[in-house]
């Protein structure tokens, strides 16, 4: 038994989303949002050195001496699985572990939008997943590839750094390739894909040129593919993929997302109006014939209106989001208030006003 379970065990059991292990500090877990200090002494360098060894292959080894951090997946029979990210700082080597829940949260259980069940049956193009590291965005793309699984009769094939949620093939055959393991790479895995019979290529983090690329190019030629993005809105997904490539072929793409882009979902988690968790709350921009337009044409400052006016085709804002939980109450007023973009909606429902002092000038 690695000297690391104890504190995932003790993470698990107390419902946390991360536990932090940094030299000089005790271990840190993440409940609701807020980091907590385990009850235990601070690690030492050699201490953590050692600790980490034990979860790192040799081939993870080598890649954090290369680069200077490195993503792992590990499990515990009995105990779960986690992502562990491990990066060298100035005090020494510190880790990060992502608790993956033992099972795939199913749509209608994330409180998602009704739209987002409509995706698992898309046919080809590609959907974007947005939002800040921590806002769910992986629960929400495995969300959707366990839908497919059960409803369809297709290929789905996964490229994930590290693999995080298992699928069990239902309907669907579902393969699952670990870059840095079964591939070298996002691109390498993408290029290998197109000839393993795909309807559905699935891409974790879509994070350079030629992988966002090679994924375009996958939603041209009829395959379906999901990815993810870290933007803090989904108009910004549609910048963050032109900035990705140099300016002489920002027509082109455009003209590609315009015709191949079927929709962006933006989310972010707002804590829960009895304290108890966190909800989620999306953002939602449908690549219909305006908004393929004013993506052709350059006008992606628009799109923010067209969430707003396209509440019939499934559209809806993030401001809309927000307040619709805090309407319902679903969520914490004054942390949607933090979160939103026009916050004079929402003061009639704030609870700490003296609290959020300058914020409410705004």
């Amino acid at each position: 038994m690695a000297r690391i379970d104890a504190f995932l065990e003790l993470g698990r059991q107390q419902g946390c989303s991360d536990i932090h292990f940094t030299v000089g500090l005790p271990p840190l877990v993440r409940i609701d949002g807020e980091l907590t200090p385990v009850q235990f002494r601070s690690i030492e360098r050699t201490e953590m050195m050692s600790m980490l060894s034990e979860v790192m292959g040799e081939t993870h080894k080598k890649d954090f001496k290369q680069k200077g951090a490195v993503d792992v997946s590990y499990s515990v029979e009995g105990l779960g699985r986690f992502r562990i990210n491990v990066c060298s700082q100035e005090t020494g080597p510190c880790a990060v572990c992502r608790v993956i829940p033992d099972e795939v949260v199913p749509l209608p259980k994330l409180g998602l939008p009704d739209f987002v069940s409509s995706i698992a049956g898309l046919d080809n193009g590609l959907v974007l997943i947005t939002g800040a590291a921590g806002t769910g965005k992986s629960s929400t793309l495995a969300a959707i590839v366990n839908q497919i699984n059960e409803q369809r009769k297709a290929t789905v094939l996964s490229l994930e750094s590290p693999v995080e949620f298992l699928h069990e093939s239902k309907e669907a055959l579902v393969i699952q390739r670990e870059v840095g393991v079964q591939c070298g790479s996002y691109a390498e895995g993408l290029r290998s894909a197109l000839r393993q019979d795909p309807d559905v290529i699935v891409v974790a983090e879509l994070n350079e040129e030629t992988t966002i690329r090679l994924a375009l190019e996958a939603s041209e030629t009829g395959h379906l593919v999901l990815g993810t993005l870290h933007t803090r809105g989904a108009a910004q997904a549609v910048d963050r993929i032109l900035d990705a490539f140099p300016p002489k072929s920002h027509q082109q793409v455009r003209v590609t997302l315009s015709e191949n882009l079927r929709c962006v979902l933006y989310q972010e988690l707002v804590r829960a109006a009895d304290g108890r968790g966190r909800r989620a709350a999306m953002e939602i921009l449908v690549v219909n014939p305006a908004v393929a337009q004013n993506i052709r044409e350059g006008r992606t400052h628009q799109l923010t209106q067209a969430m707003t006016t396209g509440k019939r085709f499934g559209m809806q804002d993030m401001d809309s989001a927000l307040l619709a939980l805090v309407r319902a109450e679903e969520a914490d007023p004054d942390h949607a208030f933090l979160l939103a973009k026009n916050k004079a909606e929402f003061r009639p429902f704030l609870r700490e006003v003296d609290d959020l002092g300058p914020l409410l000038e705004l």
